[in-house]
């Protein structure tokens, strides 16, 4: 990580820590760092890993069912609430995922399709979800039992807080060994695989944890909004985060963060004014970014940024 890095993420935090006390609805930027996760996660899966979902909405929508459920109707605090979406998320994404790796490409992301729609038919037909309706006034409860969540400000800081810490993880991961391999496997497979690496599990575990960390994302949210509903479950979520991803630049760091914050800041924006042409407004400008960006925002400028190094450099 160069310098210029270093700095803007560091700006970066500091105004995310500024942001309750410079004007900025505490609510609606706990939401975007939600979905900014949810983001990262599924790039880790893409980006690194070279493997494309179009099911990640399981993961997500399933934790965020089982985080309500739990700190709604049994009473759980809201650390161990996240704590067992995450680790549902973790344990489907391991059934998801031993079936999905035996194929590739296109028929990988169709699995992986396939088994998000039967999760959302069991969100939409199990009695403790709500049906249509979804869970609805999930309270968020104290956490560790004495600090309380049902303020905005605090609760803003514990969500900026796990989402500093997940972001720190998934970093860690990629320039991890670990993660040095997953890069290869995404480049090269065959090369991986004569080299002797179990590329099966490599895949497997990379799946495993883009899962679990869209469920902590999941979670976060039901606890943030205080409720669960079919749309994070339905097939459009894993669309969103797609959109999201390649939006900002798949691969990059920053990208998916930049990617949800402009999809969500866009639907708040525009919801209101226009109504479901929302969809239609991102998707024209989904269409025009791909076209003008295609390596995404945020990769289009580190793309120029090293363009520029190495001329200054000859």
């Amino acid at each position: 990580m160069n310098k210029l890095t270093r700095i803007t993420y560091l700006a970066l935090l500091v105004l995310a820590l500024a942001a309750p006390w410079i004007g900025l609805y505490p609510v609606f930027v706990m939401k975007l760092l939600c979905f900014a996760l949810f983001a990262c996660a599924f790039n880790l899966l893409l980006g690194f890993t070279g493997l494309l979902s179009f099911g990640h909405a399981a993961f997500f929508g399933s934790a965020a069912y089982v985080t309500g459920w739990l700190i709604k109707a049994q009473g759980w605090t809201p650390e161990l609430g996240i704590l067992a979406g995450t680790l549902a998320a973790g344990l489907i994404g391991l059934a998801v995922g031993a079936v999905a790796i035996r194929r590739q490409g296109i028929y990988f992301a169709m699995i992986t399709l396939a088994i998000a729609q039967m999760v959302f038919f069991v969100c939409l037909q199990a009695s403790f979800t709500g049906g249509e309706d979804g869970l609805q006034g999930v309270p968020r409860g104290k956490l560790l039992g004495w600090l309380s969540l049902e303020s905005d400000t605090v609760m803003y800081y514990v969500v900026v807080t796990v989402f500093v810490l997940a972001f720190l993880f998934i970093s860690r991961v990629v320039h991890s060994p670990f993660g040095q391999v997953l890069k290869m496997i995404r480049e090269n497979e065959a090369r991986a695989v004569s080299l002797g690496y179990e590329v099966a599990r490599y895949k497997l575990l990379a799946f495993v944890l883009s899962a679990a960390l869209a469920g902590l994302a999941g979670s976060l949210k039901t606890l943030v909004m205080g409720f669960a509903t079919l749309s994070d479950v339905h097939w459009s979520m894993s669309g969103e985060v797609i959109l999201m991803t390649l939006l900002g630049g798949v691969g990059t760091f920053f990208g998916p963060v930049f990617g949800a914050g402009i999809v969500i800041s866009l639907q708040n924006l525009l919801a209101d004014k226009v109504g479901s042409w929302v969809t239609v407004i991102i998707g024209v400008i989904f269409v025009a970014c791909v076209l003008a960006f295609r390596k995404g925002v945020v990769g289009e400028l580190q793309a120029w940024r090293e363009r520029r190094r190495k001329a200054a450099g000859v």
